[in-house]
């Protein structure tokens, strides 16, 4: 039985406000157009690649809260990432940048949440043998 952490401090919810707050700290330093104006692609690779860091994250800190099969707790955390995401592309405003970016979004949320499980799955392994 996988003992989860009792650390409330580092939720997963936590982690969909640190993509958030890069949003908008990127929007204050300069580095992204303002709310107003649409992404050009290149910045929509980076925020990709930063949400999907975000996600495995995510999904590691859910397996190690998990009680018991902490890789199907990550994989149900990537179902409703998928989820979110197609409801996100489904109502994306062309104007916000190329549609891509929130199909990206869904094909990345599984495979993140896959790694996420598997890094605490890895992380269990060495504490059973040690």
């Amino acid at each position: 039985m996988n003992k989860g952490s009792t650390n409330r401090a580092a939720q997963p919810r936590s982690i969909g406000r640190s993509s958030f707050g890069t949003d908008l700290g990127m929007h204050e330093v300069g580095l992204w157009p303002s709310l107003a104006e649409p992404m050009p692609g290149h910045l929509l690779v980076f925020a990709t690649v930063y949400r999907t860091i975000y996600s495995i994250i995510g999904a590691y800190i859910i397996a190690r809260l998990a009680p018991f099969r902490p890789l199907g707790h990550a994989l149900i955390g990537g179902a409703i990432g998928t989820v979110l995401s197609i409801i996100g592309a489904a109502t994306w405003n062309p104007g916000l940048g190329p549609h891509w970016y929130p199909v990206a979004l869904i094909l990345v949320a599984l495979p993140s949440a896959w790694v996420g499980g598997k890094l605490r799955l890895t992380q269990l392994g060495r504490q059973t043998a040690a």
